[in-house]
């Protein structure tokens, strides 16, 4: 058996990894607009969520190749995406961290919408080396992983979870989001909901004071640092666990059943969520540890966030016709891709709530 490692040689062994997300496969747009007269087109800026980047990635290829539409995206995180729509440097943002009311009204050029674009789920990812089944963990395990009070693989009430699994007697590295990250509000919301010693402690947010573990940058950054050191536990976006063939954890959920991470699992989070919304332009919803009985625990939108007066006429057009592909079609991208698409319902809904954006006044 190789011998247990302490935590400053599980450090040592960290190196930053920063993995590129899949290239975007080709497939056919339907029902874009047809591309500019003289292939010239409107450029637009993006900037935020690394959360639903392999799927934006794809879409803005598929926009571009049938309107001649270009679209630039940095995927820097939920925090620098807002920071940068809030500075006027980029078109639109994108966060599964949705502005409150206050930070709306703190921002002097007036309403922002924020839709969403498509569900995603928060995934635990480990790294046992091979053999080692799917895991299963519930909430007050996790919380009590992060918050440094579990701190071996086979403490038993991991091993009580996991009947029959051979856990190493080894340490667990904690990895976490070192940025500004809608991923880590996700997280952190459904750990706040489910452990009042994490809501007393840590709490909930974008961006908190983790009390244990090693931050990397991105969910690409963290989904590298899992895979390259042995006995690492993270949390990344779903298609970052595929992509990177790392196992995930089933998660319980609140109606105390097991549940794999699935594009179907997700899409049941989602389920009857138009009837939730707090009003006729406001999706800020969150689908985390949602009663549904097949509906995964850790899901979540991921929206897109921009300003409801477009003042430039041509980028407004071009934008909100982006916006409404992107909730039509693009959905059809999302299972592919590890994602789940947004609900009919809710979809009729954002598209009434793109038709009354003003545009060029």
């Amino acid at each position: 058996m190789t011998p247990p490692l302490s935590r400053q040689r599980f450090a040592a062994l960290l190196v930053g990894v920063v993995l590129a997300a899949c290239a975007p496969k080709d497939a056919s747009v339907d029902d874009a607009a047809p591309a500019p007269a003289g292939g010239t087109s409107i450029d637009l800026t993006g900037a935020g969520a690394t959360f639903p980047y392999p799927l934006y990635s794809r879409w803005f290829s598929e926009y571009a190749t049938k309107t001649g539409v270009r679209i630039n995206y940095q995927s820097i995180g939920s925090g620098g995406g807002i920071r940068q729509l809030r500075e006027g440097v980029v078109d639109f943002g994108a966060s599964e961290a949705p502005l409150t009311d206050a930070e709306i009204a703190a921002i002097p050029r007036g309403k922002v919408l924020q839709v969403p674009a498509v569900v995603g789920g928060v995934v635990m990812v480990y790294n046992l080396g091979d053999g080692v089944p799917e895991l299963k963990f519930t909430a007050d395990v996790i919380a009590d992983i992060y918050l440094g009070r579990i701190t071996r693989w086979n403490d038993p009430r991991i091993a009580a979870l996991n009947a029959g699994v051979s856990l190493p007697a080894q340490d667990i590295l904690v990895v976490y989001r070192a940025d500004g990250s809608g991923t880590t509000y996700v997280f952190t919301d459904w750990l706040t909901r489910v452990s009042a010693d994490w809501a007393r402690g840590p709490g909930h947010g974008k961006d908190i004071r983790w009390p244990v573990g090693i931050g990397a940058k991105g969910n690409e950054g963290v989904a590298g640092q899992v895979k390259t050191t042995p006995w690492t536990i993270g949390f990344v976006e779903l298609a970052y666990a595929t992509q990177n063939r790392l196992p995930s954890a089933a998660l319980r959920n609140r109606a105390g059943f097991f549940v794999a991470p699935t594009a179907g699992a997700l899409a049941a989070a989602a389920q009857g969520v138009e009837k939730r919304l707090p009003g006729p332009d406001d999706f800020r919803v969150s689908l985390v540890d949602t009663p549904v009985p097949d509906a995964y625990p850790l899901a979540s939108f991921s929206w897109l966030l921009f300003f409801a007066e477009q003042t430039d006429a041509d980028k407004g057009r071009k934008l909100v016709d982006f916006l409404r592909w992107a909730v039509r079609t693009g959905q059809t991208s999302a299972t592919i891709l590890d994602y789940a698409p947004l609900p009919q319902p809710l979809v009729q809904q954002i598209l009434a709530a793109l038709d009354r954006v003003t545009i060029g006044g």
